[in-house]
């Protein structure tokens, strides 16, 4: 089966996030007037935004493999732009770190800040905004407790597990903020795992075997899913230690009818194909150097029945493809903060190639041996 793969790597647009009431509400007790000016707990809002960093949308694949055409979505740039808007959990907190970065000393040690009526706010010792010193804040998303500081605070890492990393993990710019700035925090969250997922049609060539593919199931496989996160604070970045844990992530099972051609190439959601990405299957990947034989997407497809040359051809069931991601992006990396569709190809023709019989008869040899057993 000849088939074709290739990747649009994009940076999402910057979104603001709407944030939501929750049923998890911060209890943050009203303090008289005269008990405010003491060193009590104090508030500070956190307003939040999420965003995807990287360079502008390209117009073109950065990889190819064989010679399947580029594809273009209405924008031109080959995704559909509308439809990447970044998400976050309001009923899930994050957690947020604040340092004193030239005492090097821990002054906000990984409080978790939950979503209220009035967003994400969180009390903090009054005793913060009695100290002469300039705070960077640092914040990731989900929170977890076993937050781990090395390099005399400088950096904090960050275990995340499978169930943690299906939430997309996020860390965010670090913040300085001055003692008398302490009532509100601006928090940036960049993502720091891989958005996935991908594009199917049927690249068949003869027009009698066209229209034939039903899909039935999609499987990415050795998606890596647990990790610790380094982040450095001073330089607001990080990298991924992976933990040696895979998993096989099934993005589609179903039946449905794959379109010809790349102007009908289609999304591929749960159980059906979609036009739009927001409607689609994607799932998140601690980033991951991708092996020789190791990561590949696995479909299953069936092929309907068909008459050509006068011979009827029956169905076919559970035919496998597997397209394998070694060669497909530069340096074979995926690159943290980043989303990557894969667009899949299926050619039935691969499955009915015509082989050409050259017949020849040649002249029977005789031999004759003494015994007159054996010719």
């Amino acid at each position: 089966m000849r088939a074709y793969i290739y990747i649009i790597k994009v940076s999402a647009l910057a979104v603001l996030l709407s944030i939501a009431a929750c049923s998890n509400k911060l209890d943050m007790p009203d303090l008289p007037e005269e008990e405010a000016k003491k060193d009590g707990p104090k508030k500070i809002e956190f307003p939040v935004s999420v965003t995807r960093e990287g360079a502008s949308i390209p117009n073109a694949a950065i990889a190819t493999r064989n010679k399947g055409p580029k594809t273009k979505a209405s924008d031109g740039n080959g995704v559909d732009s509308a439809d990447m808007v970044a998400t976050m959990d309001t009923s899930i907190p994050f957690g947020v770190i604040g340092i004193d970065m030239e005492m090097r000393k821990l002054l906000i040690d990984n409080k978790s800040i939950y979503s209220g009526d009035d967003g994400y706010a969180g009390l903090f010792d009054g005793g913060l905004w009695e100290l002469p010193v300039t705070i960077t804040f640092s914040a990731y998303y989900p929170y977890v407790r076993n937050v781990q500081y090395e390099d005399g605070y400088e950096a904090y890492s960050i275990p995340y597990t499978v169930e943690e990393t299906h939430a997309g993990p996020l860390v965010s710019k670090t913040v300085q903020r001055a003692v008398d700035q302490l009532n509100m925090v601006p928090l940036e969250f960049q993502h720091i795992t891989n958005d996935l997922g991908f594009k199917i049609c049927d690249v068949t060539e003869d027009p009698q075997l066209q229209g034939l593919i039903h899909l039935r199931k999609v499987t990415a496989t050795n998606v890596a899913s647990a990790g610790v996160f380094v982040n450095d604070v001073a330089l607001s970045k990080g990298i991924w230690h992976r933990q040696g844990y895979y998993r096989n992530e099934v993005v589609f099972e179903g039946d449905a009818v794959v379109g010809v051609g790349m102007e009908n190439e289609k999304f591929i959601g749960d159980s059906e194909l979609v036009d739009r990405m927001a409607d689609s299957h994607r799932y998140y990947s601690i980033p991951d150097e991708i092996m020789m034989g190791k990561q590949c997407v696995e479909v299953v497809y069936d092929v309907d029945s068909f008459t050509i040359g006068g011979y009827t051809y029956e169905p076919l069931k559970d035919q496998v493809a597997r397209y394998m991601l070694y060669g497909v992006l530069p340096d074979n990396v995926f690159v943290y903060g980043k989303q990557y569709t894969f667009h899949l190809g299926l050619d039935t023709g691969k499955l009915y190639q015509q082989i050409t019989f050259q017949v020849s008869v040649s002249d029977w040899e005789t031999k004759i041996y003494e015994n007159n057993d054996d010719f």
